[in-house]
């Protein structure tokens, strides 16, 4: 979702076709790339085209996923 709204934005859009092409290879995406890339769309102001675009059920579904596995693979920082 992320890939097919970033092309006016060079940076995200290198994120998320990296991270895009590791899953298509059935490789693990890292933690801080997944952060980054919901970091860089929500900076650039992309969530409300993902929503008009998918859905809002869709969208949620989508940073529900990438959130989950971010927390997955997050170091858990003990204090």
């Amino acid at each position: 979702m992320i890939l097919s709204k970033s092309a006016d934005h060079p940076e995200l859009m290198r994120l998320s076709r990296r991270a895009h092409d590791e899953l298509a290879l059935g490789r693990p995406v890292p933690h801080t790339a997944l952060s980054e890339m919901l970091r860089m769309a929500a900076r650039e102001n992309l969530f409300p085209a993902l929503r008009g675009k998918h859905g809002t059920a869709a969208f949620e579904d989508m940073v529900m996923a990438l959130g989950r596995e971010i927390d997955r693979q997050a170091p858990v920082v003990r204090r």
